[in-house]
């Protein structure tokens, strides 16, 4: 499958990703609750067709920049476009433009999902005939035509997610913006969500932005932000971001005091070192013969050695120092919630 950014290319090869107007443009977005700071200086773009994720642990205000792209609240300062239209100064017109599936569920449960969808459409201005129509196309879109006279409650979890696909999908956005969609959809239904976005993508040619904080996730999309504590800390492809790493990730358990072993690894191997917890994090080429060696020079003050190839994870502990995972992430998150 070619997506319309490859098809660009394809005619008219001098023509490179660069000069591609994004559809989303985000440009030193800061965003401040009182005292806290959710966005601080944040810019991107997104090009036609791409698949892009906004990754982040909770508090690292990925949520915050989605409420702003989807018109829900207004930056402090700086400035987001999507398709031409600036959401802060014309939310109504860009509403059109976009559809939009939040964390939490819209769909109401207690109608079908032809009536979900029946409901959605009137209240962008869709009548009789077409909207009877592009009901049909949507539900067999994402799989549910013989399901649409039922009603929405009878639905496994997946199903309830795929019916807000089609709610935020009927008018025919240009833009999906996607919050956490795979909040509690077991293994098999994330799987097929996000096989059903890489189709929007490739045949349909729609612009996919997405909230993830699972790894897994990320891996999947064309480009990746990352951020943290309000900071946009990396952006490129997957590839190119793990790319950085030098070598491979290891991971070794201090038996007594990590920073100790960190500082003699340091002094006698002449390499950088990250402290996590109780573990001596350090990228390494040859990691295999380089834990060999450690173990040999320090015998007795390592409990327990991993080594792994570099993962998007590794690329933010590299960028932030910490884990991807905190008691702050977790701190922030309570109370930006409860401003809400």
């Amino acid at each position: 499958m070619v997506s319309k950014v490859s098809a660009i290319a394809d005619a008219a090869p001098e023509l490179t990703l660069a000069s591609v107007t994004p559809v989303i443009s985000v440009e030193n977005l800061v965003h401040r609750y009182e005292n806290r700071t959710a966005l601080n200086g944040v810019s991107f773009d997104v090009r036609p067709a791409e698949l892009f994720g906004l990754l982040g642990p909770n508090g690292s205000g990925k949520t915050t920049l989605f409420r702003i792209l989807s018109t829900l609240m207004l930056p402090t300062a700086g400035r987001a476009t999507i398709m031409g239209c600036d959401a802060a100064q014309e939310p109504a017109r860009l509403r059109r433009q976009i559809g939009v599936v939040f964390q939490a569920q819209s769909v109401d449960v207690k109608l079908t999902a032809y009536e979900n969808l029946w409901h959605q459409g009137h209240l962008y201005g869709l009548r009789g005939s077409p909207l009877k129509k592009r009901i049909q196309e949507i539900l067999s879109r994402v799989g549910l035509a013989d399901r649409a006279k039922e009603l929405v409650e009878t639905f496994s979890g997946g199903m309830q997610r795929r019916i807000e696909l089609a709610k935020g999908l009927l008018h025919h956005p240009g833009v999906l913006l996607l919050d956490e969609p795979t909040t509690g959809l077991d293994p098999g239904a994330r799987r097929d969500l996000w096989q059903y976005l890489q189709t929007l993508r490739d045949e349909e040619h729609v612009s996919v932005l997405v909230t993830t904080h699972l790894m897994e996730e990320a891996e999947r999309c064309d480009r990746l932000a990352i951020m943290n504590e309000g900071n946009l800390v990396a952006l490129g492809t997957p590839a190119e971001l793990k790319s950085e790493i030098g070598g491979d990730v290891v991971l070794l358990e201090a038996a007594h005091d990590a920073g100790l072993l960190a500082e003699r690894i340091r002094a006698r191997f002449h390499v950088e070192t990250t402290i996590l917890d109780n573990q001596v994090r350090i990228e390494r080429e040859g990691a295999h013969r380089f834990v060999t060696e450690v173990v040999e020079a320090f015998p007795g003050e390592i409990e327990g050695i991993s080594v792994s190839k570099p993962a998007v994870e590794d690329v933010f502990i590299r960028r932030t120092g910490h884990k991807f995972w905190t008691e702050q992430n977790d701190a922030q998150t309570a109370e930006e919630q409860s401003r809400r």
